[in-house]
């Protein structure tokens, strides 16, 4: 009798234990969530290697366990092996290796070729300060407030580190819908452009970029890092990293470290950035009214950054020859999404008439987008840190 009364007593503490003794609703709402951003990526093809490894860390974080067992194993619990992976979110560090590999891997010369461009990257930037003034007026505190306004560049990386500095609460709310809008790209953005341009204006064919030269695209990074630090000094660790992975690419005699910093570095830093972002949303931090509030703002604000680029090119084109008229769908390529935006803004244009190739001229503001948004995050944590 004593034996049967200890198998019970032992099977009855293991039951307590498992995942169906502790579940909650907010634990199956999120792991269907999980669900449905790796049917997104997989199915629809979103961003697959962003959405898969968010997706399935949605559902990792949202395993219900026995809180109080001291078991180690959740992302909030200090020693386990999530947590561990965590503190490069938590701390800052996986954004500026991300910005690393951004920069093995992207081409400046359609920014060099056309400098101007570059004002179509700053003028997306509207959509951070929009949201920064309406999460304001929605009752968030001003380093929260910029913390969720960075998801107006689309720029996850980004999102993640400034939120890191300013507001470690709302970090996981931040950096799930900063990823997730920057998925999204391909929905949100064509019915924008097509409601804000006309059918001549998106038939405007650019002239082809000049040649640049190597020298050009050496001293490119070099120039581009003192300019942008010696304004926003605070946005150095993303600034930085992003114009020396450039200049690993453009150097000519450093292709050994650039080839590992923008293919196998940034692709681990990625796996461990998108399933540690995805762990952070476990339901009990996450289901709250604020994250609903983060998803709205995130929202209007990357509709006013990608419609703010496409109607400052309209504007510009009120003042340039008709050589030298800019094709208002490069504009929605202003935010950071890179090179999605542009993709989109090269797809549209191919639609409309099959010769137009705007993809080139598109990469210009997309990458300047990038330096704007860690120009702009570099200064609102300035003002704010």
């Amino acid at each position: 009798m004593d034996f049967i009364d200890f198998i019970q007593s032992n099977f009855t503490d293991f039951l307590s234990y498992t995942g169906y003794a502790n579940a909650q609703i907010g634990n199956i709402i999120m792991i269907l969530a999980g669900i449905f951003f790796i049917w997104l990526a997989i199915k629809k093809n979103f961003e697959p290697l962003l959405l898969v490894p968010i997706g399935l860390g949605i559902i990792l974080g949202n395993i219900p366990f026995k809180a109080d067992a001291g078991l180690e194993i959740g992302l909030y619990e200090d020693n386990s092996v999530l947590n561990i992976f965590y503190q490069g979110v938590r701390q800052g560090w996986y954004p500026p290796l991300v910005f690393l590999g951004i920069g093995a891997m992207t081409d400046f010369s359609a920014l060099i070729s056309n400098p101007k461009l570059i004002l179509i990257g700053a003028s997306a930037q509207f959509g951070i300060f929009a949201a920064y003034m309406l999460a304001l007026a929605l009752g968030f505190e001003p380093n929260q407030a910029a913390g969720i306004a960075i998801i107006g560049g689309a720029d996850g990386p980004t999102a993640i580190f400034l939120s890191s500095k300013l507001c470690t609460n709302l970090m996981g709310a931040i950096a799930v819908c900063a990823y997730s809008y920057m998925a999204l790209v391909p929905v949100i953005q064509p019915p924008l452009m097509r409601l804000l341009t006309t059918k001549k204006e998106r038939l405007i064919h650019m002239k082809p970029a000049r040649y640049v030269s190597q020298t050009e695209r050496i001293l490119f990074p070099i120039i581009g890092l003192l300019l942008t630090t010696f304004i926003v000094p605070s946005g150095l660790p993303l600034l930085g990293m992003l114009f020396f992975g450039n200049l690993l690419k453009e150097s000519g005699k450093t292709t050994r470290l650039a080839k590992p910093a923008g293919s196998a570095l940034n692709d681990i830093v990625v796996i461990l950035l998108g399933l540690t972002v995805g762990c952070s949303t476990q339901a009990s931090e996450f289901l709250t009214m604020k994250t609903i509030y983060i998803f709205i703002i995130g929202a209007g604000a990357f509709v006013v950054a990608s419609a703010s680029g496409v109607i400052f090119v309209k504007i510009m084109n009120l003042f340039l020859s008709k050589s030298k008229k800019i094709n208002p769908l490069i504009g929605n390529a202003g935010v950071s999404a890179v090179p999605m935006s542009a993709r989109i803004s090269n797809n549209l244009g191919l639609e409309y008439d099959r010769h137009n190739f705007l993809l080139m001229h598109a990469m210009g503001p997309n990458v300047a987008g990038v330096i704007g948004s860690a120009v702009a995050a570099g200064a609102l944590l300035g003002f704010l840190s």
